[in-house]
This record gives structure tokens, C-alpha cells and sequence, in this order.
């Protein structure tokens, strides 16, 4: 473990804003994806296949495409960013919070998926006696849906958390590459193989985040048994 007394403090710096903006990113959009799981395993409306599209689009698009998406929309002078700049002090672009934004936007599609397999997989029966004993539709979802499909929001969270410690390119493209603010784990990495002699920084960093991310799995897993013991067979 020599390896790790040998980090800088840049270096550490960068680490700990990667897991900074990557549990914000997976907590903040923990509520919204959610929600859009529930309605496109539950529902049936017009314009689903559309919105189950552009729930997923960021998988499928380029990041740096995304990346300059938000950027025009969440940009100092984009309709959202002037509209929370000047209504509730709040700044994306080149700030940590435009990293986490980021972030968030590129995890979303896979949390949004892992939920709702997790949900299509309850049987609606559980949910139909419950609703019979004269619970409510609220009721009946934390009550029976969300325990039964807890192993599979943990799930969505990991793959969220995962996708954002690893995102580069939207990242860059939104709020830049900068020391200290926005400079996360892969755009560390980036600009020590840029620089003569960054090499031995790089594979440093390179080891933390897979140390990051085979304890997030673990952890994931551990968490999943405990909420559903059935899962350990």
C-alpha cells in the first residue's frame, strides 16, 4: 500500500470531489427516477415509448454531446441556468454543481432502469389484496412495493454512483477542467497522462477508483441481502 502514502494533495483533492459530486449526483436524483420507473412500469399513456426514449437517450447519445446540451440550457446565459442564477443563487456551469448535474444526467437512464425491472417484477396481486383491506395507492406502495423492490433501487443507486465516479466527457465539455472545482477522478487522470512524468499519478488514481468502485459493489451487495435475505440463495 506504499502506493497510497504517495498521493498528493491535488490528487487526494480530486478523489474526494469525484465521491462528492457522484453521491450528490445519485441522491438528487434519486426522488425523479423514482417516480419516472414507477410510471413506466405501472402506466400506460400516450407518448410513453417517447418519454421511456428521452429517460434513455443519454446511454445512447455522446457524452460530450450531452455535455454541450447542458451547457447551452444550463449555462450562465442558458433559459435554466440564468433562470436559477438569478431566482435561487444557484450556478452550474464550470462550479462542482454543474459536475454533479452532469453526472446525474448520465447516471439517470440506468437508475431509472434497474427500478423499473425491480418494479414490472412485484406481483400485482400483493398490490391488489392490500389495496382490497382499503389501503391507499400511497399506502400500498410503502407498505408492499417499496420493500420488495428496495434490492433494486440499491441497484439503480450503485449503477448510478458507478456511471457518475467514471463520466468524463459530459463532464468536461459542461464545466471544464478545473484544479480544485470541477476536476473529478477520469479528468485527473486525463491531465496526468497529458504532462511529462504524470504517468505514476495516473496509475495512482487509476487504483483508487477501482478501489471506489469494487467497495461501492460490495457494498451494494451487502445492502441488497439486508433489505431482501431471499436474494442470498
Amino acid at each position: 500500500m506504499n502506493w497510497l502514502a504517495e498521493i498528493s494533495p491535488e490528487e487526494w483533492g480530486a478523489v474526494r470531489l469525484s465521491v462528492k459530486v457522484a453521491l450528490v449526483a445519485m441522491l438528487a436524483s434519486l426522488p425523479l427516477a423514482l417516480a419516472i420507473a414507477h410510471v413506466l412500469a405501472r402506466t400506460d399513456f400516450w407518448g410513453k415509448t417517447l418519454v421511456n426514449a428521452l429517460v434513455h437517450l443519454p446511454l445512447v447519445m455522446p457524452p460530450v454531446v450531452t455535455g454541450y446540451l447542458l451547457l447551452l440550457w444550463f449555462g450562465r446565459r442558458g433559459p435554466a441556468g440564468a433562470f436559477l442564477a438569478e431566482h435561487f443563487g444557484i450556478v452550474f456551469s464550470f462550479r462542482w454543481t454543474g459536475a454533479a448535474l452532469a453526472c446525474a444526467v448520465m447516471g439517470f437512464p440506468l437508475m431509472v432502469r434497474a427500478m423499473r425491472l425491480s418494479i414490472e417484477a412485484v406481483d400485482r396481486r400483493l398490490e391488489d389484496a392490500a389495496a382490497t383491506l382499503g389501503a391507499n395507492r400511497a399506502l400500498v406502495f410503502c407498505t408492499v412495493t417499496l420493500p420488495l423492490i428496495l434490492p433494486g433501487i440499491i441497484a439503480g443507486m450503485v449503477l448510478s454512483f458507478a456511471k457518475a465516479m467514471g463520466e468524463f466527457g459530459a463532464t468536461i465539455t459542461f464545466v471544464s477542467n478545473i484544479p480544485g472545482e470541477t476536476q473529478t477522478l477520469p479528468s485527473a487522470i486525463y491531465t496526468l497522462t497529458q504532462v511529462p512524468g504524470g504517468d505514476a499519478g495516473a496509475l495512482r488514481l487509476t487504483l483508487v477508483s477501482i478501489v471506489i468502485s469494487v467497495a461501492a459493489l460490495i457494498l451494494s451487495e451487502w445492502l441488497a441481502r439486508r433489505a431482501n435475505p431471499r436474494s442470498t440463495s
